[in-house]
């Protein structure tokens, strides 16, 4: 039977199980538009593309699945590349569906025309246009596959417009699921060796692959072999920070036994990850160019193995097919305290925030919501100084609870609390962003409030650009230039966007504010005053000020 381009492309998203997508619409696509109208996919119309983008890759973290955005070519696609190159950097599968102008008007320069494949090309696994109607299954299949096999990552597809109204009678495509990868009996016999010799072993996990059963097998592993655990630069929830084998994250600024604990480790199990600036400590924490007998790193695309580290052992492997090929390994003999030791090391560094300057206390309220929250609670923040005090003191417990750009994109904690609340309505979902942060995609709190999400946003408020100033006054102390921030009442601009909104000075006061926004039943913001002395999480402005100076 004969279907347009645009009823295939939305008939080949429910093949491969697409339940919801985001969107900004355009012209360039509005017969998909169409098309998705009575197809039951759940479609959240957003502000800005790269909120929808955000939004797509928070749902690909907490799902493993592709998350999907449509958007119109040229600045619709532009803009939506923020939240591509967050995809990428985070090892998130996505695929970007962009319209593209009529295939008889390529390379005139035509309204809003881009080369896609050139534009994204460095920031997406692949990118490419669909140039026929009959090849759509094909293709999109394809697509998945790419998007979530190896490395996953984003993938673009440009979509001309009268190839979507073209009629053809194809056939559907089949599901694409990806292959799970196991490393080889050779290769498993030889990490046995070194988890037998071991005395001092730590495991680092990385990347989006530790959920589900992979997950609850890891957590047994790390016990059956008392290993310590650590994770990523915000991947949280990959490993239960309540659980005794858990001994930290490697983020900015992390607990300086922990990564004396690493360099001291006489094997390191690098598992999924590719350890890259923040989680190294630019770079620092391991060895570049000489190989590293003590290392041994898991991965599903061979390519990662070697790129930036020499591993005594390479393990090609995803992280089901890595669990399943271990889970016969007996545990060693090591009588140590050595998982006691890291884990009582992270304890002390987590339990108490340091008390700075002015009455609202950040540390005080994140352990608040670390010890009110319940363990399938979400935490999203996208990129600032503020984000140190959740990384520090707040506890994830589950996969999916941390949801926050390895790559440091700004903007990117409230689109992904829209989407955290839409796919997990039962549970809270709470959205920390600085006030230069939460500037960058504010309008999709609108989005929050058209699809009844209720989402609670809290605006950290020090009328600076906070990273960047703390940057400035160790560089140029007392030089401010382009860091200071004049800003809105952001709760009367929630209220205006029909959001509750509500106003802490005092971190005293922060839990009644807290409950009155969950009561409210509405999307909520609470704007948080903190004092611009309360710069980093252990030394105000004018302690680095004066360091600097000196």
């Amino acid at each position: 039977m004969e279907r347009t381009g645009a009823q295939i492309l939305v008939d080949q998203l429910l093949v491969q199980g697409v339940e919801r997508a985001t969107c900004v619409p355009g012209e360039s696509y509005l017969s998909v538009l169409d098309a998705l109208l009575d197809s039951g996919v759940d479609l959240l119309t957003c502000r800005q593309e790269g909120g929808a983008a955000m939004m797509a890759e928070a749902y690909g973290k907490m799902t493993g699945k592709p998350g999907i955005c449509f958007v119109t070519r040229g600045p619709g696609a532009t803009n939506a590349a923020a939240g591509v190159h967050v995809a990428m950097q985070d090892s998130t599968p996505m695929i970007l569906f962009v319209g593209q102008i009529g295939r008889a008007m390529k390379y005139r320069e035509a309204f809003q025309e881009l080369d896609y494949g050139a534009v994204f090309g460095t920031m997406c696994k692949w990118a490419f246009e669909i140039d026929d109607a009959a090849r759509i299954p094909e293709l999109v299949t394809r697509a998945f596959r790419v998007a979530t096999q190896g490395r996953p990552g984003p993938v673009v597809v440009a979509l001309p417009e009268d190839m979507l109204s073209d009629l053809a009678d194809v056939p559907d495509g089949g599901q694409a699921r990806p292959i799970q990868i196991a490393p080889s009996a050779e290769a498993v016999s030889d990490l046995a060796d070194r988890l037998a010799r071991a005395e001092r072993p730590v495991a680092i996990l990385g990347d989006g692959a530790w959920q589900g059963p992979a997950r609850e097998a890891m957590i047994a592993f790390a016990e059956r072999h008392a290993l310590p655990v650590a994770v990523e630069f915000r991947r949280g929830g990959a490993f239960p920070a309540d659980h005794p084998n858990y001994v930290g994250d490697l983020s900015i600024g992390a607990n300086p036994k922990l990564l004396k604990g690493i360099k001291e480790a006489d094997l390191v199990l690098m598992l999924g990850g590719r350890l890259s600036e923040s989680p190294s400590q630019n770079y620092t924490l391991l060895g570049i160019g000489a190989q590293d007998d003590r290392l041994v790193h898991l991965h599903a695309d061979p390519e990662e193995i070697g790129r930036v580290y020499q591993p005594g052992l390479g393990l090609v492997g995803t992280a089901r097919g890595f669990i399943d090929a271990v889970s016969d390994l007996p545990g060693p003999n090591r009588q140590s305290g050595w998982v006691g030791e890291l884990r009582q090391a992270y304890l002390d560094w987590s339990q108490d925030p340091l008390p700075l300057p002015g009455k609202f206390q950040m540390g005080d309220v994140v352990c608040w919501l670390r010890d009110t929250l319940g363990p399938d609670a979400a935490i999203t923040n996208g990129a600032g100084n503020f984000a140190t005090w959740i990384n520090r003191h707040y506890r994830f417990r589950d996969h999916g609870t941390q949801l926050a750009p390895t790559s440091g994109s700004m903007g990117y904690g409230l689109p992904a609390a829209v989407m955290a609340k839409r796919q997990m309505p039962d549970r809270d979902v709470v959205c920390v962003a600085g006030d230069g942060d939460i500037m960058m995609t504010v309008q999709e709190l609108a989005t929050a409030v058209q699809f009844d999400i209720p989402l609670i946003l809290l605006v950290i408020d020090n009328s600076m650009f906070g990273t960047i100033r703390m940057h400035q006054e160790r560089e140029f102390p007392g030089r401010v230039s382009a860091t200071a921030l004049k800003n809105p009442d952001f709760a009367a601009m929630a209220r205006s966007f029909g959001a509750h909104g509500d106003t802490v000075e005092d971190s005293a006061d922060f839990a009644t504010a807290f409950e009155r926004a969950k009561a409210s039943g509405k999307p909520a913001l609470i704007h948080c005053q903190l004092d611009p002395e309360a710069l980093t999480i252990a030394k105000t402005l004018s302690e680095i000020r004066a360091e600097a100076s000196k």
